[in-house]
C-alpha cells in the first residue's frame, strides 16, 4: 500500500535518537555511582513518563494512555478500512521503567527507537499508510510488581486488568493506587489499540552478537520462562549442641536446592537455572536457619524442555522434605511460556540488514520482552543490536552510537517496506 503524497526518501535522525537516550538515561541516575533507578511507578519513572509523553506531543502524536498505565503515541494515517475506521496500527516499543541501578538503553531504545521511526516520517513529510503507533508499557522488569512485562501481558489479554491493578509491590503499595498517585490512570480501556504488527528495537543483553563480531540480531525466538519463590520450614536449635542427624536446617535444604538446580541446567544443556534471592532466618551465625525464603528463575527456548526440568526440580524438592524432616512450599510469581516469532517479518529484518550492508545472524532471546507478549495478538518479532562483554541491567550497560543508530536504521527500513514507503 502506498504513502499518501510525494514520495520523499525517509531518513533516520541518529542525533536525535542519541541525544534522546542521554537525556532520558539522566532522570533517576545517581551521581555517584552513574546508574539509574526508575523502578515502575515511582516519581523518578513518573519523570521518564512525563518526559516520554513531552516528546511524543513535539511529534503531533495522538497520546493516549490506558488504564494499566501504558502509554501510546500514535501518527495517524490517511487512509481508513471498509468500514471507516482507523487501520490497525503498526506499532513498536518497549519500556521506560528499569531495575535498581540500571544501563540507560534496556527497554529506552525500544520506545526512542519507535520515535526516531516517526520523526523520519515527519521530518520528510510523509504521511504513512497504516497509523504508527510507539508504545511504553508499564512495569516490564517487574522490579517492583509482578509479573514483569506486565502492562503488555495485560494488553494482549494475558493478565485480568484488575488482578493487575491489585498487584502490591515490594514496598507494600497497590499498583493501582501508585497509577493514580503519579496521574497515569488512564482511561482508555487495555488491548484497544490491537497491532497490525508489533516490532521490537532492544539490545542484546547478551555476548552473543559481539562475540561475532556481528552488527544485527534477527530475533527468531524467546525462551520460555518460570518463576517461583519457594519457602523452607525448618526448626531453630543451637548450632554447637544439636547433632546433623537430628536437624531440620532449612538453611541446609535451601542449599542443597541451589546445587540441584545447577545440576539440572547442567543436565538439561539448555536449562538456565538461577537463585537470584535467598534469606535465611534467624540470621544468627550459630543458630540452625529455621526458615529460608529463595526464589528460582528457569529458562529454556523449549517448552518440553521446561517443563522437565520444572519438573525435576520439584521432585527433588518432595523427597529432601521428606528426608530432612521441613515443609516446603512453593509460589508460582510468573509462567511463559516460550514463543516463536513472526517468519515472514523475521525474514524481512534480515533482508533489510543486508540491503543496508550490516552483518547478521538468526538468535534466541535469552531475556523476556513485551514482544513475547504481543505476539499473542499480532504478528511481532524483534532486531538486537550487540550489548559490550553481554552486560545489561548495570551502570556498564553499553551499545555504541554507531551500533545504536545501525539498529534504527534496519527498523525504519523494515517499517518503510511494510507501509510502502519511499527508502
Amino acid at each position: 500500500m502506498p504513502a499518501t503524497n510525494t514520495p520523499t526518501a525517509l531518513r533516520l535522525n541518529g542525533a536525535v535518537l542519541l541525544q534522546q537516550l542521554r537525556d532520558l538515561g539522566e532522570i533517576g541516575i545517581d551521581p555517584v555511582a552513574g546508574g539509574r533507578t526508575r523502578v515502575a511507578l515511582t516519581d523518578a519513572e513518573k519523570a521518564g513518563r512525563d518526559r516520554l509523553v513531552v516528546w511524543m506531543r513535539e511529534l503531533d502524536l495522538d497520546v493516549q494512555i490506558d488504564r494499566i498505565g501504558n502509554i501510546f503515541g500514535t501518527l495517524a494515517s490517511a487512509e481508513k478500512d471498509a468500514s471507516g475506521e482507523m487501520l490497525r496500527p503498526l506499532m513498536m516499543g518497549s519500556h521506560i521503567d528499569t531495575v535498581v541501578n540500571a544501563g540507560a538503553l534496556d527497554g529506552c531504545y525500544g520506545v526512542l527507537g519507535g520515535l526516531a521511526i516517526v520523526q523520519a516520517f515527519r521530518e520528510a513529510g510523509l504521511v504513512p499508510s497504516r497509523p504508527i503507533t510507539v508504545a511504553a508499557f508499564t512495569n516490564e522488569e517487574g522490579a517492583r510488581f509482578h509479573p514483569d512485562m506486565m502492562g503488555s501481558l495485560v494488553h494482549a489479554g494475558g493478565l485480568p486488568l484488575d488482578e493487575a491493578l491489585d498487584a502490591i509491590g515490594t514496598d507494600g503499595a497497590r499498583l493501582g493506587d501508585e497509577l493514580v498517585r503519579i496521574g497515569y490512570d488512564g482511561e482508555m480501556i487495555p488491548g484497544t489499540l490491537v497491532p497490525h504488527e508489533y516490532l521490537e528495537l532492544h539490545i542484546e543483553q547478551g555476548p552473543i552478537l559481539e562475540a561475532e563480531g556481528l552488527e544485527i540480531g534477527v530475533v527468531e525466538n524467546l525462551q520460555g520462562i518460570s518463576w517461583q519463590q519457594i519457602t523452607v520450614q525448618g526448626n531453630a536449635n543451637h548450632a554447637g549442641t544439636t547433632p546433623t542427624r537430628l536437624r531440620h536446617d532449612a538453611g541446609y535444604v535451601a542449599a542443597a536446592a541451589v546445587a540441584e538446580l545447577r545440576r539440572i541446567a547442567l543436565d538439561s544443556g539448555t536449562t538456565l537455572a538461577t537463585v537470584g534471592t535467598l534469606q535465611v532466618e534467624p540470621g544468627v551465625i550459630n543458630v540452625i536457619a529455621r526458615k529460608a525464603v529463595f526464589t528460582v528463575d528457569m529458562r529454556d527456548p523449549s517448552e518440553q524442555r521446561l517443563a522437565a526440568s520444572e519438573a525435576r526440580f520439584s521432585a527433588f524438592l518432595t523427597t529432601i522434605a521428606q528426608d530432612e524432616g521441613v515443609r516446603i512450599s512453593t509460589e508460582r510469581l510468573a509462567r511463559f511460556s516460550p514463543v516463536v516469532f513472526d517468519a515472514a517479518l523475521a525474514d524481512v529484518i534480515e533482508a533489510s540488514a543486508s540491503r543496508l550492508g550490516l552483518s547478521s545472524r538468526r538468535m534466541t532471546s535469552g531475556a523476556g520482552h513485551d514482544a513475547q507478549m504481543i505476539a499473542r495478538i499480532a504478528p511481532a518479532a524483534m532486531i538486537f543490536v550487540p550489548s559490550r562483554g553481554g552486560i545489561s541491567h548495570n551502570p556498564r550497560e553499553h551499545t555504541d552510537d554507531e551500533q545504536l543508530v545501525n539498529g534504527a536504521r534496519v527498523l525504519l527500513d523494515v517499517v518503510a517496506q511494510r507501509l510502502g514507503a519511499p527508502r
